[in-house]
């Protein structure tokens, strides 16, 4: 497929071994730095579940020539804000400042994100607030759900472990299991600095190059955690009684594939926007509108490097828990046996391809995007997704409905006020 490219977009690898991916944009005097590194969650040896998170705390506590608190002084001193993120696959820290701030405000986040210090201190200080946060995480119902259906789904993947860890296994790490940690993933080959705004491709690659211009010697770390991609045998269900729930849920969970099959993965995206996006799609239509069976329902894709999530999420009364997963059951049937019409097919595809370009208005939102994508897989497929998702007919979507959404394996986690 032919790739059409913005006008200014380059990817590039620096001769450090990062990849730098660079789109100037002159609205706004503002440029983003956003650096990606293939150090989440998904990396880590069992036992340290929850050190890529804990670590996205701890890069902050400063270096051997940064205190704690400096860098953060330094942006907000400048008009910029700063922020950072840790997933399964990923983990990533931005700023964003005033384009003629960035030689001086760059130069201390690659210090933080290259020599993070970790010392002791901070360290058993800033754990606490760690198993503060996984509280939270346990005491909030939406969490609860999501995490117990990932464990139906993922089984044994890193996918099904929670990105926060496990409080137990967090309180016997050390800091020097995380300086490890730390020196052997936070290295150029799994790095990729995005920058937008408004500089020149020239600035951006010697600031950059200066910035990040040495990293430390790679330290030996336990191997991560490996298991097979799951496979969906049969109907798997768990029902949980939780309390302060208002509302029963309903989420029925399919795995698709990930960024080694963009396009397959592209086709299922158009199926739940047929099937869960806008008024007008088929299960918010029918369940929602005429029937009035439902509070809310909705159909989403949420596509990983290893595996795609396609899931329907029902809030719903609990009498119609059966009734409704039977009758979405019998909906994805028909999809599979009868093509889309041209009218509902386009319609969808509209849909994802104006989202999709509203998702790319901002300097942020493209760093977000390309980081993502270059993360994942390469950035340059994100490039892929408009032409892709128009070029969908209806014989090759039924095709696809047939073999990933069938009502034969499946996933079903139901959840009930106590």
């Amino acid at each position: 497929m032919r790739v059409n490219y913005p006008a200014g977009y380059h990817r590039l690898v620096l001769d450090q071994g990062l990849t730098l991916v660079h789109q100037q944009v002159t609205a706004a005097p503002v440029v983003v730095v956003d650096v990606w590194l293939r150090a989440g969650s998904g990396v880590e040896p069992l036992e340290w579940s929850g050190m890529a998170h804990f670590l996205e705390h701890m890069v902050f506590k400063g270096t051997d020539r940064l205190p704690p608190g400096a860098f953060d002084q330094v942006i907000e001193t400048q008009g910029g804000m700063t922020n950072a993120a840790t997933s399964h696959d990923y983990a990533h820290f931005f700023i964003i400042v005033a384009a003629h701030q960035l030689p001086h405000t760059l130069p201390y986040l690659a210090d933080l994100l290259l020599y993070a210090a970790i010392p002791e201190q901070e360290f058993d200080r800033e754990r606490q607030v760690v198993l503060e946060e996984i509280r939270q995480a346990e005491d909030d119902l939406d969490w609860l759900g999501f995490q117990a259906m990932a464990e139906l789904v993922y089984q044994d993947h890193a996918y099904g472990r929670p990105v926060l860890g496990w409080a137990d296994r967090l309180q016997s790490r050390s800091a020097a299991e995380m300086r490890c940690f730390h020196q052997a993933h936070y290295q150029p080959q799994n790095m990729t600095v995005v920058l937008t705004g408004d500089l020149s491709l020239e600035t951006a690659v010697d600031l950059v190059s200066r910035a990040f211009q040495t990293f430390p010697s790679p330290s030996p770390c336990p191997a991560p955690a490996t298991a097979p991609l799951p496979q969906l045998q049969g109907v798997r269900r768990e029902i949980l009684e939780l309390p302060r729930l208002e509302q029963s849920r309903l989420t029925m969970a399919w795995l698709g594939p990930g960024m080694g099959d963009l396009t397959t993965a592209y086709g299922l995206d158009v199926l739940a926007a047929v099937l869960g996006q806008g008024r007008r799609s088929r299960l918010v239509r029918e369940l929602l509108e005429e029937r009035q069976l439902v509070q809310d329902i909705t159909a989403s894709l949420s596509l990983q490097r290893d595996c795609s999530l396609f899931t329907v999420q029902v809030w719903l009364d609990r009498p119609l828990v059966d009734r409704v997963e039977a009758m979405i059951c019998d909906r994805l049937s028909a999809l599979a046996q009868q093509p889309i019409p041209s009218m509902e097919l386009h319609r969808a595809q509209r849909l994802l391809c104006n989202d999709y370009a509203f998702a790319m208005e901002t300097p942020g939102q493209l760093a977000g995007l390309y980081g993502y994508y270059s993360t994942l897989g390469g950035a340059d497929h994100c490039f892929t997704y408009v032409p892709t998702i128009q070029q969908y007919a209806a014989p090759a979507l039924q095709q696809l409905a047939s073999q990933y959404l069938t009502p034969l394996h499946y996933v079903s986690t139901v959840l009930h006020p106590a």
